[in-house]
């Protein structure tokens, strides 16, 4: 798989990311997504990207703070995207992506990371 799709990959992680802490807030009633992923997903498993998946289903449907939260965390993705692509081909060119493993690998290399990259992958987080 190139590189391209694995970034693509890491975008919909950082996402899934955001959402999934989204819904552990709302099982405490926070959040800009709490009541969307009730609304919507109240009903899915939690657990490999489920939840995320849901409200991706959703995506049209879901509040406006929650769409601005989402795309916030896309921008975000893309910058990492953009700012990390030439760290993620030096250090994780044989790595299938999925799953987190390419965010694993630049987490693990973070001391080695080029300045730009560093900077923006400890903002995604």
């Amino acid at each position: 798989m190139s590189i391209r799709k694995a970034f693509v990959t890491m975008a919909f992680a950082l996402f899934a990311a955001g959402v999934a802490a989204d819904a552990g807030a709302q099982q405490r009633s926070e959040g800009p997504c709490a009541a969307d992923v009730k609304k919507f997903c109240g009903d899915v498993k939690p657990g490999r990207g489920a939840i995320a998946k849901c409200m991706k289903a959703h995506e049209a449907e879901l509040s406006p703070a929650c769409r601005e939260s989402a795309k916030a965390r896309a921008e975000k993705a893309e910058r990492v995207r953009e700012e990390c692509k030439a760290d993620a081909e030096k250090f994780c060119k044989g790595i299938a992506p999925g799953g987190g493993r390419i965010l694993s690998c630049l987490k693990s290399r973070q001391q080695e990371l080029q300045p730009a990259c560093a900077v923006e992958f400890k903002r995604a987080k």
